[in-house]
């Protein structure tokens, strides 16, 4: 009897460990269901690098988050952003951004969890604009996302659907809507104990749809269309600390008009938990 007891005491502290450590974890370029415990504090520094044809943009972002409650969070963006145009370059501080992320489905087993979650982000028009132009979108937009997440010991995969509800800027251009669905799988080669450091392997499908820009109710020729991109990444862990990096490859391209092709885009996060 007492062998039983213990071994189902072992089973429910394995699955505690398993819920603290392999289910931390969200894709790269995509969302994922994860939020903090209560009164949780995240802290991440973000490096971006795009490239697209003759244009190179650099961020660099501190990302602030809070736990309300163990399945409700909230959190802001601060991005400083450098944009090279080819004939002209600039730089200063980019939109600052609020979010929430609510999960509202959990299922736990052994090693597992499965969960779903929704977001709401608000990309504020508060760049350097003044100064850096190129720098203002001159809009306040909305993003509201759909994510899934199955999260084991070995083996991951998420789901996930972004609609960014593009602003009218002060020129009168309807800057055009954007959907973005996200496939992603992600295998953990050796699984390791609680204190020890942990790899996750990922591979992620972006899929991003652009609705044609307005002005006046008539389309602007060079604007909307279609890009897919195969992103590889790793997501290195130890304890309450995270190293997250991956490159978007683009695969596909059906852009409209005459418009820049994506070349490149990677990512690097560094992810501290209080």
């Amino acid at each position: 009897m007492k062998g039983y007891m213990l071994k189902g005491f072992a089973a429910i502290v394995l699955s505690g460990l398993m819920s603290s450590t392999a289910l931390a974890h969200d894709p790269i370029f995509s969302i994922g269901p994860h939020v903090l415990f209560k009164n949780g504090v995240e802290v991440a520094a973000e490096m971006e690098s795009d490239k697209a044809g003759n244009e190179k943009e650099q961020v660099l972002a501190l990302n602030l988050k809070y736990g309300i409650t163990g399945d409700w969070a909230v959190g802001v963006d601060l991005p400083y952003v450098f944009k090279d145009k080819g004939y002209e370059s600039s730089n200063g501080n980019g939109d600052f951004a609020i979010f929430t992320k609510y999960r509202f489905w959990r299922k736990d087993s052994l090693g597992l969890q499965e969960s779903a979650a929704v977001l709401l982000k608000v990309l504020t028009d508060t760049a350097s604009g003044n100064k850096t132009p190129s720098l203002d979108k001159g809009t306040t937009d909305t993003i509201l996302g759909l994510t899934y997440g199955y999260e084991g010991r070995k083996w991951y995969r998420w789901a996930s659907a972004r609609y960014r509800f593009n602003g009218t800027n002060d020129l009168g251009i309807d800057r055009g809507d954007k959907l973005l669905l996200d496939l992603v799988g992600g295998i953990r080669p050796n699984p390791t104990g609680y204190l020890e450091p942990d790899t996750v392997w990922l591979l992620e499908l972006n899929t991003e749809f652009g609705q044609r820009a307005e002005l006046g109710g008539n389309d602007l020729s060079n604007t909307g269309g279609t890009e897919v991109f195969v992103s590889p990444g790793i997501f290195w862990t130890k304890r309450f600390f995270a190293i997250k990096a991956g490159v978007q490859i683009p695969v596909y391209h059906d852009l409209n008009g005459t418009q820049n092709k994506s070349d490149y885009r990677a990512r690097l996060t560094f992810e501290w938990h209080l």
